[in-house]
């Protein structure tokens, strides 16, 4: 069974959505393998494996406690000059707002791969 994310498929709740796709894609490219999940059924396949199945389950958080997953995203970014630093305190600004308004909205797809050895 593979287990894992697709960095690029963070969705978050913001004013300014380019902005946010920035972010997003940023912080994935410092991750090793960012789109690995979404390849899990072709991996399996090309090596030969039968009956594979793939499955996504979206985690959604509101609460505050993922704020510093949320700054930690921003900060990657802008780590990789992608954003300034007025960008990234300004969004993390934000999504704070948010979640003292109970308005912050993140959601994880994590994808489920399973197969079986080939005969």
């Amino acid at each position: 069974m593979l287990l894992g994310q697709d960095w690029d498929t963070i969705i978050i709740d913001s004013a300014d959505p380019a902005l946010t796709r920035t972010i997003v894609h940023a912080r994935a490219d410092l991750t090793a393998g960012p789109r690995a999940a979404r390849q899990y059924r072709s991996l399996l396949l090309n090596a030969g494996f039968d009956e594979v199945t793939v499955e996504v389950h979206t985690g959604v958080f509101t609460g505050p406690a993922m704020l510093p997953l949320l700054a930690g995203l921003a900060e990657g970014a802008c780590s990789t000059s992608a954003i300034t630093h007025e960008q990234t305190d300004s969004w993390i600004a934000e999504q704070r707002a948010r979640a003292d308004a109970d308005r912050l909205f993140l959601a994880l797809p994590m994808f489920t791969a399973a197969a079986t050895t080939p005969r």
